[in-house]
């Protein structure tokens, strides 16, 4: 009975040990945005001061400076035009690579591993190494400072890496339950949307939000390719750091702004996310 009880208790120790690891690699990760959170609400003088102050006093300023109270620019044409480029983007990502990841993994085509390694390919060519030829090809097409041409961009940088993701997502789709619905009399379209969409809507939900964070978080491209009417949420944050310094309280308030709706798209999938993203680590 002894023996079998010390490996019983071991393995609630060794659970007990990868618990406390999780948690202390959690609280390292949640520090930092929860030291700029806590910035975003001192004053300039106190946030500067070295070492920090705890204790000191909160205020509104940061915010308020950050929506334009002190007469700056307003965010709100930047936040707006990176919502447009982030969730188009992300639409059209979705829709172009579920039929794509279908021909990959339920109805595969010929040679279909080199298909996805072209997909993944085109994501080993640094962004800087094409940023001349499309800022060349955007000057001459007259698409400067233009949102729809981050849309574009956007969905052509994340297509590869959705259909890598939705290729293992739909690989786990029953056959039997498409072929059942093509019996019936159900087309692509039919089968697509009401069969095979519902069965891997985890893994859809996982692919749209990881895509929807790397387009909100683009900057480089954004940053060379518009101006002021394109201007998305990232390039107008880099605009707080001034030859004058760098206002720190402001800066974290703009960062925390700029930063809730990506935590708020991942709070609000985060089941969808786990899910989609063990699919198939399990048999």
């Amino acid at each position: 009975m002894s023996s079998t009880a010390t490996p019983t208790r071991g393995r609630i120790r060794g659970g007990a040990g990868l618990g406390l690891v999780a948690w202390l690699a959690g609280i390292m990760f949640f520090l930092p945005i929860a030291w700029m959170a806590l910035t975003s609400f001192h004053s300039e003088a106190d946030a500067a001061t070295n070492p920090p102050s705890f204790g000191a006093a909160l205020t509104l300023d940061g915010y308020r400076e950050f929506f334009g109270a002190g007469g700056g620019a307003s965010p709100w044409p930047s936040l707006i035009n990176s919502t447009v480029a982030s969730v188009v983007s992300t639409l059209l990502v979705l829709l172009l690579a579920l039929p794509a990841a279908y021909a990959l993994s339920i109805r595969p085509v010929r040679k279909w591993t080199d298909v996805l390694f072209f997909f993944l390919s085109t994501k080993m060519l640094p962004v800087v190494a094409g940023l001349l030829p499309i800022y060349l090809f955007a000057k001459n097409a007259g698409m400067l400072d233009n949102i729809w041409l981050l849309v574009l961009l956007y969905t052509s940088m994340n297509l590869p890496i959705a259909v890598w993701m939705m290729h293992s997502f739909l690989a786990e789709v029953p056959v039997a339950v498409i072929e059942a619905a093509q019996i019936d009399g159900a087309r692509l379209p039919t089968v697509l949307t009401r069969v095979v969409a519902p069965i891997a809507l985890p893994g859809i939900a996982a692919t749209a939000l990881i895509c929807f964070i790397f387009s909100w978080n683009e900057l480089l491209f954004a940053r060379v390719l518009t101006g002021v009417v394109a201007e998305t949420a990232p390039v107008f944050l880099t605009g707080f750091i001034t030859s004058q310094g760098l206002f720190l309280a402001k800066v974290c308030a703009a960062s925390l702004v700029i930063s809730l709706p990506v935590l708020a798209a991942g709070f609000a999938a985060q089941d969808k996310l786990v899910q989609g993203l063990s699919l198939g680590a399990v048999k």
